[in-house]
């Protein structure tokens, strides 16, 4: 897993919905609830298509985020 540069991640966001990304693995998750999108990280790019997305059950999209907002919990 490479980790994003907190930088290049402030300033990523959701293609579909403009909302703010999280990286957890070699993944980036869409904060936004209505599109639970995730977007895959290939040889430390981010892949931003639409088409390249996935879309997570709620149930998944809500763990995933509960993990990520936790401080001092890896994400790989």
């Amino acid at each position: 897993m490479a980790e994003l540069e907190k930088e290049l991640l402030s300033i990523l966001v959701c293609p579909e919905s403009h909302a703010p990304l999280v990286q957890v693995g070699d993944w980036l998750y869409s904060t936004d609830a209505a599109t639970r999108k995730r977007y895959p990280i290939r040889d430390g790019i981010p892949i931003m298509l639409i088409d390249e997305a996935e879309t997570v059950d709620e149930e998944e999209w809500k763990r995933t985020l509960d993990k990520a907002r936790t401080p001092d919990t890896k994400l790989s």
